[in-house]
C-alpha cells in the first residue's frame, strides 16, 4: 500500500513561481483512449493555467499507464505554462501527439496533465468523474451554477421583432458569465428558427443542440439552443430554450439589458462574417 500526505484540511490554491495554481482534489478520475484506461487515479490534482480560465488536471506518474507514453516526437511552443518534456501517446492501435506533459514546477514534480479530446485532437476519449462522465475540463469546485425557476417577465427580440415572452423563465446563474435566461417552449417562437446540426457539450450542464434565425438581418448562426437532457444538478432547464444574451435583445421585468461583452462575442461575431 502507497502511503501518501494527507489533504489539507482547509482547501487551498496554492501559487507556483511559474504562475501556475494547484490544489489537490479528492476525485476519482479515470481517463480512457478508446477501450484503455490510461488514468486511474484516486490523487488528482487541479491545476490553473494563467492563459486559461478553466482547470485540468495533473495526475501522479503511478496513477498514470506511463508504458504507453513515449518523448514527444513534435514537441508545441508555448503550449502549456514553462512546460518543455511532452509524451506521444501509443494506446489502442492509435498514436495522439503531444497528449500528456509535466509542468515544470517542482510542487507538480512527479505528476503528468493530459488533454481532453473534447478540447483537441489528441488527448483521451472519455473523462470520469466518480461514475459520472465528464466533458470539454474539469469541473471547476471554485465555481457555480444555478438553476432557478422565476416568475420575472422576460421579453427577446431579434432586430425588433419578438421571437419570445415568458413570465415563466428559469434563470441559470454560473460564476463568470451573464445570467442566461431558459424559457418554456410553448413562449418561445420556434418556427422563425431553424434546426441545426451544431452540438456544445458542457461539464455542468451536458450536451445542447442549437438554431439559427431564418430571418434577415446580421444575426450569427446558432444563437439559440436547449439541453434535451441536462444533467441532474440542472434539471430545471430540460427541454427549455435560451438565447445568447450577446447577440439578442432581452427585456427583464420592463428594462432592457444591455448586450454584454463575453468570450461567445467575439465566437459570434466571427459567426456572422463567415
Amino acid at each position: 500500500m502507497t502511503t501518501r500526505p494527507a489533504h489539507p484540511a482547509a482547501r487551498s490554491i496554492r501559487t507556483t513561481p511559474e504562475g501556475l495554481m494547484w490544489e489537490p482534489s479528492e476525485r476519482w478520475v479515470r481517463g480512457r483512449k478508446g477501450d484503455v484506461t490510461v488514468v486511474d487515479s484516486r490523487h488528482p490534482v487541479l491545476v490553473w493555467e494563467p492563459h486559461l480560465p478553466v482547470p485540468q488536471y495533473a495526475f501522479p506518474h503511478d496513477e498514470v499507464r506511463t508504458d504507453l507514453l513515449r518523448p514527444a516526437q513534435n514537441p508545441p511552443a508555448g503550449a502549456h505554462t514553462g512546460s518543455r518534456i511532452f509524451y506521444d501517446l501509443h494506446a489502442d492501435g492509435d498514436v495522439r501527439a503531444n497528449a500528456a506533459w509535466t509542468f515544470p514546477a517542482d510542487d507538480l514534480a512527479g505528476h503528468i496533465a493530459f488533454e481532453w479530446f473534447l478540447r483537441t485532437d489528441t488527448g483521451l476519449d472519455h473523462w470520469y468523474e466518480e461514475e459520472e462522465e465528464i466533458f470539454v475540463h474539469p469541473r471547476d469546485p471554485h465555481k457555480r451554477v444555478d438553476a432557478l425557476p422565476s416568475s420575472r417577465h422576460v421579453r427577446v427580440e431579434i432586430d425588433g421583432r419578438v421571437v419570445a415572452d415568458t413570465h415563466a423563465p428559469v434563470l441559470l446563474f454560473e460564476t463568470s458569465l451573464p445570467t442566461r435566461y431558459y424559457l418554456p417552449r410553448e413562449n418561445v417562437r420556434l418556427g422563425l428558427f431553424d434546426a441545426t446540426d451544431h452540438i456544445t457539450r458542457c461539464p455542468y450542464k451536458g450536451t445542447a443542440e442549437y438554431w439559427s434565425w431564418r430571418g434577415e438581418g446580421d444575426v450569427p448562426p446558432n444563437i439559440v439552443w436547449s439541453y434535451p437532457e441536462p444533467l441532474p444538478a440542472v434539471a430545471a432547464i430540460q427541454g427549455r430554450v435560451a438565447f445568447f444574451n450577446e447577440a439578442v435583445d432581452i427585456t427583464l421585468d420592463g428594462e432592457r439589458l444591455e448586450r454584454p461583452d463575453t468570450p461567445f462575442s467575439r465566437m459570434l461575431r466571427k459567426g456572422s462574417r463567415s
